[in-house]
Parts: structure tokens; C-alpha cells; sequence
């Protein structure tokens, strides 16, 4: 078989590039001769997809070849046609294609029927695709097996898109903003859609960011932009009039000034500026009540949420289920306003922590509430430590 080139594109992330300053990122491109890698379909298709050329399918009628390939592959076909059930009636697919190609890089047969169970779209993309896009992603990830795992996880952070140019251009400009590898990583896993997004579309968000950052009189725009994405995953798949909504609403509700506005958007504040504004003053409105109930004024709301914003992230019951149960453990409200991280944990777990320490007869009101905020190796350490002293 004869050697074909195959161009690596090798990059170096930088830590910080101003946008304003648009210097152009060097590629340094290596060419180097391989034997293809040489996924053969012969005798499992007939004919392979274009990548970004949609397939035929014929209204209403089910592929009867396609769902007895799948089901010789171990694919839950009755959840890929409750996913997408729009591929199982394409008439060119490339499932045993994708299936090797997986394999190929290390999936088992049980990982690639899950893949395709939860993803059907999957076997609408070429094996040529899927070598280019796979390239792209050994620059954020560090091996094959890693990748598998993902995809095992999240197959539409991989399959989702089939614009493997897209995907390269949004991951440069990520760069080109100072976006470290780990925060690329984290991206890809947890906001796939971010690399759907046009680049213009996730420019925008970036420029916004900075004109924020410049109305509120800082003096670091690209930094500010840079900080709320790497904290904010979700950030660049949302639209500008939310995230400008959600800060109009903190402004007002918090009563900050410009300085400290920009502060807390660029510290704890930035993991709620992707939800949805109704949703925030629904929290809001329901925390606000809930903490009335119980003394607490306006100072006291306002110092919970400034320390602690992503009390207005979680929903109203289950945040009313933790309070109700915290309080009815003996713990006071000034309390939870003092050491808020305590609602991290879930209902189950407050409950079982305070039957625990009532059994020794714990007091809150003397020891305090940080045995309740930590790990449950070292929860379980401190308490041996009390069943002791009372033994």
C-alpha cells in the first residue's frame, strides 16, 4: 500500500492574546508519511456519506437492512429511534464503518452499540470525517482512550457537528482569547455546542464581555472575558440579551457598585450568568420569602447571595427542602448565611450527617456548622473522634 502525507497541525496555547491586538497565531505545520491508518468497509457498506451532504430517506419507512445491521451490532435500536428517529429511515448510513473506525481506536463493541443507541447521527459521518476530527481533538486530549471515554460519556460532544473546519476555527480563537488547554477540555466535554456555534456567533460573546468590562470602568477587558468563560462553560452557547439581562438583574438586586460588579462577575457570580432570567428571579423571589419567614432582612439575602450566587442556581424546592431540614436539625438561619457552602450537599446526605452527630448529642449552637461542610471521609473521621469522647 502506498504512503500518503498526513498534515499535523501542531499548537502551542498561549496563555494570554489580547483580541484587540489580533496578531496572527503561527501554525507550524509538519508534514510526515504514514501508511493509512486504512478502515476498510468492504463487505459491511456499499456506499459512504459525504460529510455535510444529507442523506435520503423516505417519509415514514424504517431502513429494514440498517435496524438488522444495528441490532447485529448490539445497538438499542428502540432508543435510537426515540433520539433520532429521522436516521433510521436514511438509506445510506455507515454504521459498520464508525463501528471500526471505534474500534480502531480502542472502543469496545458494547461502548460503540451505546454510542450509536444514545447518538444515531453517528453513522451518518465518514471515516474521513472522523480521522479529521479525531486529529483536532488529540490537540486538547491526551490519548485515544481518553477520547473513547468521552465519547462513552457524551457522544454528541463528538458526532453533534460535522463542520470539522468550524470545529478548528473556534478551537484557534479560543486560543487567540488565551483560553488555556484545560479550560479547551473542559469545553469540549461539558459544552459541545460551543464548537457548533459559528466563530462570529462566539466573537460576539467575547466582544460583549469586553464592553461590559469597559462600561464598568475596568482596565482589562480581554482578561475579564477570558475569566467568565474559563469559569463559565455554558456562557458561549447562551445569547448576549440573556447574559445582559442577568447582569442588569445582579446590578439591581445586589446594589454593587461598578468596581465590585466586575469583581464578583469575575469571581463567584460568572457561574450563574448563563441561566435563564426567569428562572433567576423565581429563586430569588422564592429565597427571599423563604428567608423572611425566619427574620432575615434584606442585608442578610444580599450577603448570602454576594458570598454564595449559586444559591440562586439551585431550584426553589430542593433549596426549601435543605433550609427546612438544616433549620429543623438545629441549625439557625445565621448560621447558613455565615457558612452557605453547606447547601452543596444534597437533602439526603444534611439528613443523615445531623442523625449522626444528634446521636452523640452534638450542639450547634457551641461547636458551630463546619463539621457539616466537609468531606464525608473527614466526616466520618470526626466522627469516630466524638463517638469516642462520649464512649
Amino acid at each position: 500500500m502506498a504512503a500518503v502525507p498526513v498534515v499535523r497541525t501542531l499548537f502551542s496555547l498561549r496563555q494570554s492574546l489580547p483580541l484587540k491586538c489580533s496578531p496572527c497565531l503561527r501554525l507550524v505545520q509538519v508534514t510526515c508519511y504514514c501508511r493509512p491508518r486504512g478502515i476498510s468497509l468492504r463487505g459491511f457498506c456499499t456506499v459512504t456519506p459525504k460529510i455535510n451532504e444529507p442523506n435520503k430517506s423516505v417519509p415514514g419507512t424504517e431502513n429494514k437492512s440498517l435496524l438488522e445491521s444495528l441490532c447485529l451490532m448490539g445497538v438499542d435500536v428502540k432508543m435510537a429511534r426515540q433520539r433520532q428517529p429521522g436516521v433510521l429511515r436514511k438509506t445510506l448510513t455507515n454504521e459498520r464503518g464508525v463501528g471500526q473506525f471505534l474500534q480502531s481506536k480502542g472502543a469496545s463493541p458494547k461502548v460503540i452499540a451505546s454510542i450509536i443507541s444514545r447518538f444515531p447521527r453517528s453513522i451518518t459521518r465518514s471515516v474521513n470525517h472522523l480521522e479529521q476530527r479525531w486529529e483536532l481533538w488529540r490537540n486538547i486530549f491526551e490519548s485515544d482512550e481518553e477520547i473513547v471515554s468521552i465519547l462513552d460519556r457524551s457522544p454528541e460532544s463528538f458526532f453533534r457537528s460535522s463542520d470539522n473546519e468550524n470545529l478548528e476555527q473556534n478551537i484557534f480563537f479560543l486560543i487567540s482569547i488565551g483560553i488555556d488547554k484545560k479550560s479547551i477540555h473542559r469545553l469540549v466535554t461539558r459544552a459541545p455546542r460551543t464548537f457548533s456555534n459559528s466563530v462570529e456567533l462566539n466573537k460576539q460573546m467575547v466582544w460583549f464581555l469586553q464592553d461590559v468590562c469597559a462600561k464598568l470602568g475596568g482596565e482589562n477587558p480581554e482578561q475579564f472575558a477570558k475569566t467568565i468563560v474559563t469559569k463559565n462553560v455554558y456562557i458561549l452557547i447562551r445569547s448576549i440579551k440573556r447574559v445582559q439581562k442577568n447582569i442588569d438583574f445582579l446590578k439591581y438586586l445586589l446594589k454593587l457598585s461598578d468596581s465590585e460588579l466586575s469583581s464578583f462577575l469575575q469571581g463567584p457570580g460568572a457561574d450563574i450568568l448563563d441561566l435563564s432570567n426567569e428562572y433567576l428571579k423565581n429563586n430569588f423571589k422564592n429565597l427571599e420569602q423563604k428567608m423572611a419567614l425566619f427574620g432575615c432582612c434584606k442585608a442578610d439575602i444580599r450577603k448570602l447571595i454576594v458570598t454564595y450566587p449559586i444559591v440562586l442556581y439551585i431550584g426553589s424546592v430542593t433549596l426549601n427542602a435543605k433550609l427546612d431540614c438544616l433549620l429543623n436539625g438545629g441549625i439557625t438561619i445565621k448560621q447558613i448565611v455565615e457558612k452557605p457552602k453547606i447547601l452543596d450537599y444534597s437533602t439526603r446526605n444534611i439528613t443523615g450527617r445531623l442523625q449522626e452527630l444528634e446521636r452523640v448529642g452534638y450542639d450547634f449552637k457551641k461547636n458551630g456548622i463546619n463539621i457539616l461542610n466537609t468531606s464525608q471521609k473527614r466526616f466520618d473521621a470526626n466522627m469516630g473522634k466524638l463517638v469516642s469522647v462520649v464512649h
